[in-house]
């Protein structure tokens, strides 16, 4: 059996640009790309944190060190700047390679900057 997890994610990027007169996709800093291991033209999830808007795109690169998180063209009707973002990538894995497997959980301030990252979401107690 074949089960879909979350391969990897950038909590709560700031959007930097909302372009809708351009081929549409999300630019995100290289660094960022790198550092949550997701490819350039791969599908991604973005859940606006600020608007409750959910939608689906792929990712381009974008200059390292720029701290850009644009999202184009349709999808710029979706989040404009300034909002907070979450960018998540999934994967298929076989029912035996679950047991093994850690995301990787990339955390941003509002500069788009890494300030933490993690393999396990931590239990907060209510």
């Amino acid at each position: 059996m074949q089960l879909t997890l979350l391969k990897t994610k950038l909590h709560r990027a700031c959007v930097t640009h909302s372009e809708l007169e351009y081929e549409g996709s999300c630019a995100i800093d290289s660094k960022l790309l790198d550092a949550a291991g997701i490819h350039e033209y791969e599908q991604i999830q973005i859940y606006n944190v600020t608007n409750g808007e959910r939608f689906t795109t792929y990712a381009i690169r974008a200059e390292a060190d720029s701290h850009i998180i644009s999202v184009n063209g349709a999808a710029a009707h979706k989040a404009s700047p300034g909002d907070r973002i979450i960018i998540c990538a999934y994967t298929m894995l076989d029912e035996k390679e679950v047991e093994q497997f850690k995301p990787t959980l990339v955390y941003l301030d509002e500069n788009n900057v890494i300030t933490h990252m993690r393999h396990s979401i931590p239990i907060q107690a209510a």
